[in-house]
């Protein structure tokens, strides 16, 4: 190939590949699928750089009778190198449409915080590559430090600031909780579930953008947890009851919301909630979202206050990374006597879509 053409070319599919990045940022707006294409796009963009660059590869690793700043830059490029293998396994991992039965490093948080590594240690890498060349050193540092500030700042500050204000999940009730009934053997359970709904002084336009942890019911504002326990209700014969303060409700924001939360934790706190009668329950599948890495404090009382010995207590937490964090373990300290079973962490982007998942679960315990 004619130099002047691989040039032009390396310089394409460099910037086709920083804006790929940025738009993969902006996952709120453009979807999930498409958010998975532009992956695959961003990394066939990367081998073919690869291959551009391939006869430069083996400097990187010759550092004598090298100047102090292309050693630096050979360092960046090493670290960016190995940060995104990790996040083409992230992606992998957190894949729900093209590597859905791929699960290693299936980490949100890990792959968010190695998207926005990737992305500000490529602007770290494209600048280095302009200082060594430029004569205005000073000015170039200037520029590099602030598009290294401004990669990081999307990712960890604009990326979640949009998916907690811009975020709107639509579905159509019905819909989404339909599916084929299970025959459950023996007692009827009880299905228990905390959410901010009812448990929120919501202001007036809150339904304008519904945020992660809420949705849009055919109109009406609907916790997550809620739409698996009607799922759970339309699967089988059981009883459903929500956990609802009587005291001091959440404030309407996110923001506060996860500080009042906080600082419950911190202080250990149990909210006064409305009684719920457990007895005459075999089994109680508890639903809940993970706060602060664990149950939020409302659940830690109802686990507290009930007579939960004997029983079998299944768990399903709905988080926005990944796991149970250390609720398992919190939630077993406080439902003294209670077999507590792990049933599933679902991702909250996937709870719409898991009426068949809650199907199988439920058929497959049932028959033990």
């Amino acid at each position: 190939m004619d130099k002047a053409i691989k040039k032009k070319a390396g310089i394409a599919v460099d910037i086709l590949m920083y804006l790929i990045l940025l738009v993969q940022m902006i996952y709120v707006f453009t979807g999930n699928i498409v958010h998975e294409i532009l992956g695959i796009c961003f990394f066939v963009c990367l081998a073919v750089h690869i291959i551009i660059k391939r006869k430069q590869l083996p400097l990187l690793i010759k550092f004598r009778n090298r100047s102090a700043s292309r050693k630096f830059s050979d360092i960046v490029t090493l670290l960016l190198f190995a940060a995104v293998i990790v996040l083409m396994v992230s992606s992998m991992g957190v894949s729900r449409v093209i590597f859905p039965w791929f699960r290693a490093a299936g980490n949100v948080d890990l792959h968010t915080y190695m998207a926005t590594a990737v992305l500000t240690l490529s602007v770290l890498h494209g600048g280095m590559h302009f200082f060594i060349r430029t004569k205005k050193k000073k000015r170039a540092a200037a520029f590099i430090a602030a598009g290294c500030a401004a990669s990081a700042a999307i990712g960890l500050a604009l990326v979640p600031y949009l998916n907690r204000h811009f975020k709107t999940v639509k579905i159509d009730h019905s819909e989404a909780v339909s599916g084929e009934a299970v025959e459950w053997n023996g007692s009827k359970p009880l299905v228990v579930y905390f959410t901010r709904v009812g448990n929120t002084d919501f202001k007036a336009d809150v339904d304008a953008v519904s945020g992660a942890s809420l949705m849009l019911a055919d109109g009406r504002l609907m916790g997550n947890t809620q739409l698996l326990a009607d799922m759970i209700d339309n699967a089988i014969d059981c009883d459903v009851k929500a956990i609802t303060l009587t005291g001091e409700k959440y404030p309407s924001g996110y923001g506060e919301t996860v500080s009042v939360a906080g600082k419950e934790l911190k202080n250990d706190s149990r909210p006064d909630i409305e009684a719920i009668d457990v007895s005459g329950y075999d089994t109680v599948i508890l639903i809940y979202p993970l706060w602060w890495g664990t149950v939020p404090m409302p659940v830690a009382t109802f686990l507290e206050s009930s007579d939960l010995s004997g029983k079998k207590l299944y768990v399903i937490a709905t988080q926005g990374s990944s796991g149970y964090g250390s609720s398992i373990g919190d939630i077993k300290d406080m439902a003294d006597g209670a077999e507590v079973i792990p049933a599933m962490s679902i991702y909250c982007d996937d709870i719409p879509d898991s009426r068949e998942k809650i199907g199988k679960w439920l058929s497959g315990i049932s028959e033990k």
